[in-house]
């Protein structure tokens, strides 16, 4: 049974996920300034693979335990937002909003960490590593914003 929650909620990871292959960064993207900590473009599919496998499987365990109701709910949120910031970053241009998603997500992505840990601890522990690379993810977000206020303002009439 856990291999078959492992599946849909891997599935749903990629869903989330395949808004990268609808809103491509593209030439926009690679045009912004951006700060010294930026990543290199490589490491983002490896580093969201990894994190996918780490939410599904925390999903997976949790969704077989009893008591799961608030973490399942919790689960869901985030999973949601994680696929709301690539098409408003990335489609919309519109850092600012993004930002503000990221905000969601980082706090969706704690309270499920808390809410997996009292359900199974190693569930909680697999979402350390996302809470991590959101926290990164919402300090470039901001980065790039305040290094580009001309492309903020241009991505509002051009969304």
């Amino acid at each position: 049974m856990i291999w078959i929650c492992f599946a849909i909620f891997l599935a749903a990871c990629f869903a989330a996920g395949s808004t990268g292959g609808l809103f491509p960064p593209g030439q926009w993207y690679e045009a912004l300034k951006k700060p010294w900590f930026t990543p290199p473009n490589w490491l983002f599919p490896v580093a969201w693979t990894t994190l996918y496998i780490c939410m599904a499987t925390a999903g997976a365990r949790v969704a077989v335990s009893p008591d799961n109701s608030i973490a399942m709910a919790f689960w869901s949120l985030q999973i949601a937002l994680n696929g709301l910031w690539t098409p408003v970053f990335f489609g919309l241009r519109r850092m600012k909003l993004g930002l503000m998603v990221l905000s969601g997500l980082w706090a969706s992505v704690a309270l499920t960490m808390l809410a997996l840990w009292q359900v199974d601890w190693i569930a909680g522990v697999l979402f350390v590593p996302y809470l991590v690379w959101v926290s990164v993810a919402a300090c470039l977000n901001y980065s790039v914003w305040k290094l580009n206020p001309e492309a903020e303002a241009a991505s509002g009439t051009a969304g």
